[in-house]
């Protein structure tokens, strides 16, 4: 049976601290627009207070994330037990898209260790969290991280990044545009 609460409580954070891995959706508001979502990992995500949660995001093939939230605000981050006790976490809330050379990165990249290729901060504003029981999630043995993404990015530099960012996370699929690619 699936609970429900409106922040998150130690035992949650606690929980949320000890998985390797979890997802992120968004959908713009056209109803034939694409939904994303992604699986994120590479310790990137952070508990900022018992309603406010975020990740580093790192620069990768798209900005689906971004261009959602930009348009709507809407985002769900969803975490499995892939351990022997079976469980599934959601937050939903509203998100925040914090950009490099802002004030509010400012604020914020000091909970998180430097990534290469760190491109924004997803914070998302906790409106509700929802446990629910996994038991249809099979069981599986984290090994490691992968070391592509931030290996790639390294070698791309920050110029390189800049203009890989221009050229592939300006637009979602649909064209919706993201923060990246609008120009003050």
């Amino acid at each position: 049976m699936a609970s429900f609460t409106s922040h998150l409580s130690e035992n949650q954070i606690a929980w949320i601290q000890q998985q390797p891995m979890y997802f992120v959706a968004t959908a713009p508001l056209q109803a034939d627009g694409h939904i994303n979502l992604s699986p994120k990992g590479l310790d990137s995500f952070r508990v900022l207070d018992e309603k406010t949660v975020a990740y580093l995001d790192i620069t990768g093939s798209g900005n689906e994330t971004s261009a959602h939230i930009h348009e709507n605000g809407r985002v769900t981050f969803m975490w499995c037990s892939f351990g022997e006790k079976p469980k599934i976490f959601r937050i939903y809330g509203k998100g925040e898209i914090v950009l490099p050379e802002t004030e509010r990165w400012q604020q914020l990249i000091s909970h998180f260790d430097e990534l290469p290729g760190a491109r924004q901060i997803i914070v998302n504003h906790i409106s509700k969290t929802q446990t629910s029981c996994g038991f249809g999630v099979p069981v599986m043995e984290f090994k490691h991280n992968r070391d592509t993404l931030t290996d790639w990015a390294s070698n791309q530099g920050k110029v390189g990044i800049q203009e890989y960012q221009q050229k592939k996370n300006v637009q979602s699929l649909d064209g919706l545009p993201t923060p990246l690619g609008i120009i003050d």
